[in-house]
């Protein structure tokens, strides 16, 4: 095949395919382009997720209307003149490929007029074609509606995903935009419905209110700038809010960083901020942060990647330093004393005891709460006598104990064994069951093998579709952040079919009517804010769906503790029920569930072989 010119129609798509990936792609773009104009306030309004329209309204400084139609050339920009000017980019925008790659793949409407023009100008373009150009009546400022986007290119179009996945890449891209203009008032429309504003006040922190929500920003903490380590480096200024160490995440995706006014990605930046919290934090959890990174336009070189979301520092060791150390100061400086208290969605997952909500009462025994007391025959020890000393050491009635756990569905105590009998011997630091069996010893840790008997539990009745819910007493409201509303609604039938009964009341908020049995003893609102946790991270290894991957978290959560004191009884259930699960050896998440030391290795390690 001969070398041949491409023909534009065809070169102006590829270019596109470099900008334009979804809606949120065009969303960006023209909010930019806004920005840079000197908007004071933007309105964005979706339909569709997207696809069908995207309109952004402004009241920026307008095209002159000799210069519309030039506008949606390729590599046309106000930006820059000359080779030297990208060494001092104080603008979002400057490729002028923007408006061209948009008009190539949709419908585009551009109204606009200048404070000096007295009658504003209308474009039309369909697939980069002028189809319209007149005179039109308009207040100062931008209006650009972009229609039926990927309408020339099916191939691109089958490839979006949901309209509620959309919808949501919309939402962030809105919100980190208000976070970087805090003196910008945005909002955002998405099918007729208001989803996020802000004021426009130029404080950041009403900014995260409406993004993060109220319970999140009262645990975040100001950063505010260090100086400089030496006065060769660079005027390097970090500022915004970062959480305290008990309000963290599974994944690094809740630290946002703008350099310049610009949303970045920069797995170096991120790091720092981990490592600021070095033995605040566990390691594999991170921190909500908010970081504002100012430096000299010289400085950082933002021609890298076509999304703009890549940069290069010059002094890269300085800005690490930099965001480093202010984060560090403030954590240290601004972190509260833990306290025992419930925990919301805006704190860390954890083991440990919480105190219960003061208004908060656990729902009442009854056939969907179902209670951890298998019978269990004698066994060489008098059940009765353990269980009445421990009733004694926790100071509760003996007809109160066995009550931790829900007990599994009949059948999986009807099916055969996959252990030997194993009899109870005692406990060990209130987390291992020592256990004696045919084969020899055997010490089992007693949250791992709950988890496993919780897991196959869940499983089964997924797979007879009889998953016990367990109503409220009261109706309970949650408010979150739009990206998480938008990724809560996305997964609405498959939270239903694992017990969730939830409903949209109002702008980002959800009323909780119903949870999973085994989830029921915990605060609703807690239920929600981890299984957020885990559809935000996404699949893991061993989890071959996303309803096997919430069910994990789940069984994690409502499985008796490590340090928790069990009766006689219990222990003597709970290894009945163990017995009876396919996979007893490990818990869902891979760790063992017992050691065994057979009656030979203990022979032998006495000497008597």
């Amino acid at each position: 095949m001969s070398i041949q010119i491409l023909p534009e129609v065809v070169a102006s798509q590829i270019a596109a395919g470099e900008v334009v990936e979804r809606p949120a792609s065009v969303v960006k773009e023209l909010i930019e382009n806004s920005l840079d104009a000197g908007a004071h306030l933007i309105r964005i309004e979706v339909e569709a997720g997207g696809r069908r329209l995207i309109r952004i309204t402004d009241d920026g400084s307008g095209i002159p209307a000799q210069e519309t139609e030039l506008a949606f050339a390729r590599h046309a920009t106000s930006k820059l003149r000359t080779l030297h000017d990208l060494d001092h980019i104080q603008t979002l925008g400057f490729r002028g490929e923007a408006l061209a790659s948009v008009a190539s793949v949709a419908q585009v409407t551009l109204l606009t007029r200048t404070a000096q023009e007295k009658a504003g100008t209308l474009l039309r373009l369909e697939g980069g074609r002028l189809v319209e150009h007149r005179a039109a009546g308009t207040p100062v400022g931008t209006v650009i509606t972009v229609e039926n986007l990927f309408f020339n290119t099916p191939a691109r179009l089958k490839f979006l995903k949901a309209e509620t996945t959309e919808r949501r890449h919309i939402d962030v891209v809105v919100t980190r935009y208000a976070m970087a203009y805090p003196n910008v008032r945005f909002s955002l429309v998405q099918d007729g419905r208001t989803t996020f504003v802000t004021t426009g006040s130029g404080d950041l922190a009403d900014v995260l209110i409406e993004a993060l929500g109220a319970e999140i920003m009262r645990e975040m903490l100001p950063v505010n700038p260090v100086e400089r380590q030496r006065p060769d480096l660079p005027d390097i200024t970090v500022h915004g809010y970062t959480s305290a160490p008990h309000v963290n995440r599974n994944t690094r995706a809740h630290i946002t960083l703008f350099v310049n006014g610009r949303h970045i990605q920069d797995t170096s930046l991120s790091y720092a901020v981990s490592q600021a919290y070095h033995t605040l934090m566990p390691s594999d959890r991170y921190p909500v942060s908010v970081l504002m990174i100012n430096l000299p336009p010289e400085e950082v070189d933002v021609n890298v990647h076509p999304a703009k979301s890549e940069v290069r520092f010059r002094s890269q060791e300085a800005v690490f330093s930099a965001v480093q150390r202010a984060v560090r100061r403030a954590v240290v400086a601004g972190s509260p004393v833990p306290v025992i208290s419930p925990r919301g969605y805006g704190e860390a997952a954890s083991d440990s005891w919480q105190a219960p909500r003061p208004d908060y009462q656990p729902p009442p025994s009854g056939a969907a709460q179902l209670d951890f007391d298998l019978p269990v025959s004698d066994a060489g020890r008098r059940g009765q006598q353990i269980a009445s000393a421990a009733s004694e050491q926790r100071e509760l009635p003996p007809q109160e104990v066995a009550h931790n756990v829900p007990q599994p569905p009949a059948d999986l105590s009807q099916r055969p064994r996959t252990l030997p009998p194993l009899r109870v011997v005692g406990q060990i630091s209130a987390t291992y069951i020592v256990a004696e069996g045919p084969a020899g010893m055997y010490l089992v840790d007693q949250h791992a093998a709950h988890e496993r008997i919780l897991y196959e539990q869940f499983m089964l009745e997924q797979a007879s579709r009889k998953v016990i819910a367990q109503q409220t007493l009261e109706t309970v409201s949650v408010e979150l952040p739009p990206a998480s509303a938008r990724l809560l609604e996305e997964h609405l039938d498959r939270l239903a079919a694992l017990g969730f009964d939830l409903e949209p009341f109002g702008v980002n908020t959800f009323r909780i009517r119903a949870i999973p049995a085994i989830f029921a003893r915990r605060l609703p609102e807690e239920a929600i804010g981890a299984i957020l946790d885990d559809l935000e991270q996404g699949d893991e290894p061993g989890a071959a769906t996303l309803e096997a991957q919430i069910i994990l978290r789940v069984c994690k959560a409502a499985a008796i503790k490590a340090g928790q004191t069990l009766s006689y009884d219990e222990m003597q259930s709970l290894l009945r029920q163990l017995e009876r699960c396919t996979s007893p050896r490990t818990c869902p998440h891979g760790r063992p569930t017992m050691i065994h030391m057979s009656a030979d290795q203990l022979a032998k390690e006495f000497g008597r072989t």
